[in-house]
């Protein structure tokens, strides 16, 4: 069954939206899943905001080559979705991982981060990053280090002061 120049055009539309907007868009094979994987699947990246969707990989094509993005068309064959992480890059990587080593029908093809192109082994390291609440977490602590630090230093300083002038005022009354 064809579907009409029209549709075909929403679609790439809709594709290259998606590609733009995306801080990764990921390609895999999900030929052999059955409906209750997929299901799950799907469940699962929306936890995470990340859009899945089947497309015609021609349209796909149409759609990156409209947006200039070069490296996509090697992963756009056979049974093709996509996974487009629009806030957190690292999310559909982490999903995508997991539900591949749990299923082995769902083969990860490669994909995009920030435009350019990255392979199994790329995506794979991106899903061994911690999470961005931990990143952030961590940036927040090494810069809390150094002024926790100060402060300490501030305050050791501060009581040495208080001391010596407790000690003179000591002093200034044993003599009078």
């Amino acid at each position: 069954m064809s579907i009409s120049r029209e549709t075909k055009e929403k679609i790439v539309a809709e594709v290259k939206e998606d590609l733009g907007r995306a801080k990764a868009a990921i390609v895999t094979d999900y030929r052999g899943l059955n409906v209750e994987q997929i299901t799950s699947l799907r469940r699962a990246l929306r936890a995470e905001k990340v859009k899945y969707a089947v497309v015609k990989n021609t349209l796909a094509k149409r759609a990156a080559h409209d947006l200039g993005v070069t490296g996509l068309d090697t992963y756009l064959e056979g049974p093709t979705a996509i996974a487009y992480g629009f806030e957190d890059p690292v999310a559909p990587a982490k999903i995508l991982t997991k539900f591949a080593k749990e299923f082995e029908s769902l083969k990860l093809k490669g994909g995009l981060l920030e435009g350019a192109p990255m392979d199994i082994a790329m995506i794979k390291t991106l899903a061994d990053l911690p999470s961005r609440e931990v990143l952030l977490a961590k940036v927040a602590g090494a810069f809390a280090a150094p002024m926790t630090g100060f402060a300490g230093a501030a305050q050791a300083l501060l009581r040495k002061f208080v001391g010596t002038l407790d000690a003179v005022r000591e002093k200034k009354a044993a003599e009078a």
